[in-house]
Order: C-alpha cells, then sequence, then structure tokens
C-alpha cells in the first residue's frame, strides 16, 4: 500500500519517473501503468493524461489496455485491494466461506468497494498456490493458507490501516513443497555451468544437441523445441532486427504451479536455459513475461538478473567472450489468462492488449516487434540448461521414446501430500495418486480445465505426448466431490478469462455458462446435452484461439463419464438416464402437430 509516496511528487511526478525509468517506450505500457498503479493504487485520470503526454500515443489506447488487463483499475478500488483465489482447489478448502468472514467483517459485497473507500474484495481465477491454499491477492502479493483465525487477524490490520510492509511475514511465506525431485529438481549444477558447456560447442552443434535430445515444448502444445530453434536462427534478418528469447512465465491454467517453485529456488538454472537458447539462434535481447499473480518474486528474479551481469554471465561478453551479448528484462502481466498464448504474450509485451494473433506469420519469423523470435515455457528452457551440460543423448535416454526426459506435475486436490512431482515421462497416473497420498479417488483433472478428466478406470494410462499430455496440472477428486460443479466452476473460469475478441468465444463461453447454471439450479432439460454439444463445434470451428476450442472440454468430459451427476439436475418431467434422440424427436412431433419437427430439431440442435 503505497498510496502517501505519491504525495511529495503528486500523480504527474509519478508519471514521469516511471516513464523515464522506461525509455520513455510505448512498448512497455503495460509496465508502466502497473508501476504507476503500484503508486497509486488505481490509474486516475490525471495519470493516463500524463502517459498520453508523455508516451505520445492515443488516450483509447493507453484506455484500452487499463481495461484489458483484470489487475488495472481505472477506478478507486480501496487501499486494500483483496482478491481470494477462486480455484476449484481453493472451493474444496473453503474458500467461499472465508470470502463470506470476511467481507462481512469488513462490511463490504464481493465486487465493491466499501463506504469508506478502505478495501475491496472480490474473487480471481487462479493464484497459482493449488498446494497451499486457499489463498488471496492482497494488492497483487500473495497470502497463502488461509483460515478463519487468519481471515479474522486480516480484516484486524485492514481496520487498523496497518501498512502492507508491516504485516506478518509468516502471511506471505510460499513453500516448494517439492515431493520428488528428478533431474531437475534435483539437479546441482552451479551459475555458469551450462553455459561454460555450451560455449565449448559452436552455436550450430548447441542446437543439434537440443534437437537430438528431443526435448518438446513443457507448455502443453509439445511442438519440438530443436526445430522452433532452428526456424528462428534460420529466419533472415531485416535491417536494424535482432532475434528474441522470451520465457512464457504466465501460468494462468488452474491447478499449474511448477513454474513459481522454478523461478523460485532454480532461477539460475532457467536464465542460463535462456541464455544457451540465444547463444544456439543468435538472439541478443530477451524477456521473461512473468504472471501478475507471481508478483512476489518480481524482486528476487531482478536481483537474480543483476547477480549474473556482475558475474560476467549475463550482459555485454558473457564469460569474458567478445561478442558475446545477451541480456533479459521482467515483464510483469496484470491478471489476463490469454496471455499465456505465445501470441498473446508477445502483443502484451509491446505494451498492447493480449489478443492473440492470426498465424501464420508464426513467431519464430515475425514475432515481438515483427522480429524473429522463440516463447518457450520455464520448465523448457531449465531442460535446455541441462542437456547443455549432459548432451542430448543423455536427455534422449530418459522417458519414452516420443516424450524425453522428465516432466514437473502441480498435485492439489484430495491428497494427502500435494506439492511438486517430477518423474520421467511414461509414469502412470496410479503411480503419482499413491505417491501423493490419494484415497478414494474418483478422477483426476490432468493439465488444467483445457486438459483432459481421467476417470477411475483410465488410471493405467500414463502422462506423456503420445497419451495424456500436460502442462503440468494434477488436480485430484475422490469420491466425495461433485464432478459437476467441477466442470462448472471451470466453466466460469473460460467465461471469465475469454479476452472477447471473437464472437464466437465470448458469446459461446457465457451461453454454456448459463447452461450450467440452469442446470446447477435444477432447471436442465436433456435437450441441453445436444445444445452443448453443438457449441462445442462451433467453438472449436469458428473461435479465434485455443481457449474457445477447448471450453467445452470440462463438460464433454464429465457429460461421458460423470452422467448421473448431470441427470439429477434435470427438471423431474425431463429426467433421462441416458440422451435418447428419436423419444425427443417423438415427443416434439406431439408437441407441435409437426411431421417436420425431427429435420428442425436436427438443424437447431445438430445429431446430439
Amino acid at each position: 500500500m503505497n498510496t502517501n509516496s505519491i504525495q511529495p511528487e503528486g500523480i504527474t511526478g509519478v508519471v514521469d519517473r516511471v516513464v523515464a525509468r522506461w525509455r520513455h517506450d510505448p512498448t512497455c505500457m503495460v509496465q508502466i501503468l502497473r508501476e504507476v498503479q503500484e503508486t497509486c493504487d488505481w490509474l486516475p485520470p490525471e495519470a493516463i493524461d500524463r502517459t498520453q503526454e508523455l508516451l505520445g500515443v492515443p488516450r483509447t489506447s493507453i484506455e484500452g489496455v487499463a481495461h484489458f488487463y483484470s489487475f488495472f483499475y481505472t477506478q478507486p478500488r480501496g487501499l486494500y485491494r483483496i482478491l481470494v483465489s477462486d480455484n476449484i482447489t481453493d472451493r474444496m478448502l473453503g474458500n467461499m466461506a472465508l470470502l463470506d468472514r470476511l467481507c462481512q467483517s469488513l462490511w463490504v459485497e464481493p465486487g465493491k468497494v466499501s463506504e469508506d473507500g478502505l478495501v475491496s474484495v472480490d474473487t480471481t481465477s487462479d493464484t497459482g498456490m493449488g498446494d497451499q491454499g486457499p489463498a488471496l491477492l492482497v494488492n497483487n502479493y500473495a497470502v497463502t493458507r488461509l483460515s478463519e483465525a487468519r481471515v479474522d487477524e486480516i480484516v484486524d490490520l485492514v481496520r487498523g490501516k496497518v501498512p502492507l510492509a508491516q504485516w506478518p511475514a509468516d502471511y506471505f511465506k510460499v513453500e516448494d513443497n517439492v515431493r520428488r525431485a528428478d533431474i531437475m529438481l534435483g539437479h546441482a549444477l552451479k551459475p555458469g555451468d551450462a553455459l561454460r558447456a555450451a560455449w565449448g560447442r559452436a552455436p550450430a552443434a548447441m542446437l543439434e544437441e537440443i534437437k537430438r535430445s528431443n526435448l518438446r515444448g513443457r507448455g502443453g502444445a509439445g511442438f519440438t523445441t530443436g526445430l522452433k530453434w532452428e526456424a528462428c536462427r534460420n529466419a533472415p534478418l531485416k535491417a536494424g532486427q535482432q532475434r528474441i528469447v522470451v520465457c512464457n512465465a504466465d501460468e494462468g491454467e488452474p491447478g499449474t504451479f511448477k513454474d513459481r517453485v522454478l523461478l523460485a529456488s532454480h532461477a539460475d538454472l532457467v536464465f542460463e536455459g535462456m541464455t544457451v537458447a540465444a547463444y544456439a539462434v543468435g538472439a541478443t535481447r530477451g524477456f521473461l513475461y512473468l504472471r501478475g499473480e507471481y508478483r512476489h518474486l518480481l524482486d528476487s528474479l531482478n536481483g537474480v538478473l543483476e547477480r549474473r551481469r556482475q558475474e560476467g554471465l549475463l550482459g555485454k561478453g558473457i564469460l569474458g567472450v567478445p561478442g558475446a551479448d545477451f541480456d533479459i528484462e521482467i515483464h510483469l502481466g496484470a491478471g489476463a489468462y490469454i496471455c499465456g498464448e505465445e501470441s498473446a504474450l508477445i502483443e502484451s509485451l509491446e505494451g498492447k492488449r493480449g489478443t492473440p494473433r492470426n498465424r501464420p506469420p508464426f513467431p519464430v519469423t515475425n514475432g515481438y516487434q515483427d522480429q524473429p523470435t522463440i516463447v518457450n515455457n520455464v520448465e523448457t528452457f531449465a531442460a535446455a540448461a541441462l542437456i547443455a551440460v549432459h548432451g542430448g543423448d543423455w536427455y534422449a535416454s530418459i522417458g519414452t521414446k516420443q516424450s524425453a526426459g522428465t516432466k514437473i506435475l502441480s498435485v492439489s486436490g484430495d491428497c494427502e501430500r500435494p506439492g511438486l512431482y517430477e518423474y520421467p515421462f511414461g509414469v502412470t497416473v496410479r503411480q503419482v495418486l499413491e505417491d501423493c497420498g490419494a484415497r478414494d479417488t474418483q478422477a483426476v483433472q490432468v493439465s488444467g480445465p483445457s486438459g483432459v478428466c481421467v476417470g477411475a478406470g483410465e488410471f493405467d494410462r500414463r502422462i506423456g505426448f503420445e497419451d495424456i499430455p500436460t502442462a503440468g496440472a494434477f488436480m485430484v477428486f475422490d469420491q466425495s466431490r461433485d464432478m459437476f460443479e467441477v466442470a462448472r466452476n471451470f466453466v466460469h473460469f473460460f467465461q471469465h478469462e475469454s479476452c472477447g475478441f471473437c464472437t464466437p468465444c465470448r458469446v459461446g463461453t457465457s451461453l454454456l455458462k448459463n447452461m450450467m447454471d440452469k442446470l446447477h439450479k435444477g432447471l436442465g432439460s436433456r435437450f441441453d446435452f445436444a445444445e452443448i454439444e453443438q457449441l462445442n463445434q462451433l467453438l472449436k470451428a469458428t473461435s479465434h484461439c485455443g481457449l474457445g476450442h477447448t471450453a467445452c472440454n470440462p463438460v464433454l468430459d464429465t457429460v461421458a463419464k460423470f452422467r448421473p451427476a448431470y441427470d439429477q439436475r434435470l427438471r423431474r418431467q425431463d429426467f433421462m438416464p441416458a440422451f435418447d434422440l428419436d423419444m425427443a424427436l417423438a415427443e416434439a412431433r406431439q408437441m407441435t402437430g409437426r411431421q417436420d419437427s425431427g429435420a428442425h430439431f436436427k438443424t437447431e440442435f445438430g445429431e446430439g
């Protein structure tokens, strides 16, 4: 809470200072607005006016960015801005009761500002703290392990207007919770080891090691890393251009928190991997795009970068080699799940709304500011550092033929030991459940809402690109959980996080949310299932990006595997153990008296 800091310099002085720090560069718009808000508590009109004046960009551009990101406020939101995590695992831990307790004690409604302007309380999709929830953000800093007692203490601190810096340090303690380490989480490399190994090869030879390793992207898509790097290396440069390396640390998928731990405890390994990539492709500039929920890591990460510069591991003449130049800048997100998509992330890096781009062209040829750019996940870069030291053949020998190396799983939900588990690819779901202490498990959601729901009969399936690919989330649900409510939470997430750019996704996710809410109220009809299937076909065919393509996945998976959870929500006169299209058509003809009702139904709802 920094309100008092604006008094000596005023809002104009704050903006002047921040804009100067970011070199008067409009492509740093998101960072400029973030830092201004951290001092002013919101983005007042005077701040936007001054930003427009200094950067020379249209006011509508600034306002468009400010309104796109959920962590920016163009209206006062209270000196304490509290966001309670509403991930499904937080719900399972009782977050809604704690939210009610917080609001009642502070006399504020969810989504509103208290009458005295002291505090605002709302929910946010996920904070990346699934292993130590329930959690919340206060002025963008994570508070973990909420309880009734801790909520009451927070209420007293807010009422007493105690500055955040004076709150108990234990509130902000974030554990790594590494339960099983392998080659990555258990590595013994020292800063510079990977760079010295890479520098011992020619850049092309280093690239060949990456290709030989069969490393595939760890962000979920699984594209072959070596081919991506090679395409960037071979992309022609126009006058004044350079190649760019971007680390995607915007792990916004609910249930995922592995990148948080890698950056908290293995930042050198990640930065080494980025530098190895720069050496292999000929890049001189790098970015780490850090999700806004990880604001608590920003200062320590910048400290690691500065130390590396002082040690000759970053900046000009790395390891004393003339011309070996590469540096990294951290950009912090501002609450937009869609920025996990690589082209939306690049748009955000350029200071714009995080709207995914049409492709082709692809980032490897036309990325950041139209320059050849590689975007890889935190875990991918960490693996690249290991490959630089141990070689591609060593890495390819671990895991399976199609899925080389290890995978870090973020395990949360109904288990005794939530946290990080690193396995060679090919581990079964059953093995992970045994290791984390899961009992009486009904289902596992692998790779978050956009992934796959695995039922009890599928627990011998394996984690890997040839069976169950994953970005890392592994959410466990025992027999006490209502899988309909799990899917409904995921649907609400997609509707909230849709960027609104394309009509199919913007409208489709809202329609899906409304249908699930109708079922939740016991007002569902058997016809809703056919409508959901038709909506899925529409979203897959016409949505601009992957969010719309996968929005119906949680519903379709749980309808197929946990149908009774849906059937019990149908109106009694509409209850049917399984949807029967022929019976539905016969009833439609009987109700309308029209023999063509079947054709009309099929046109409107599809074959189901």
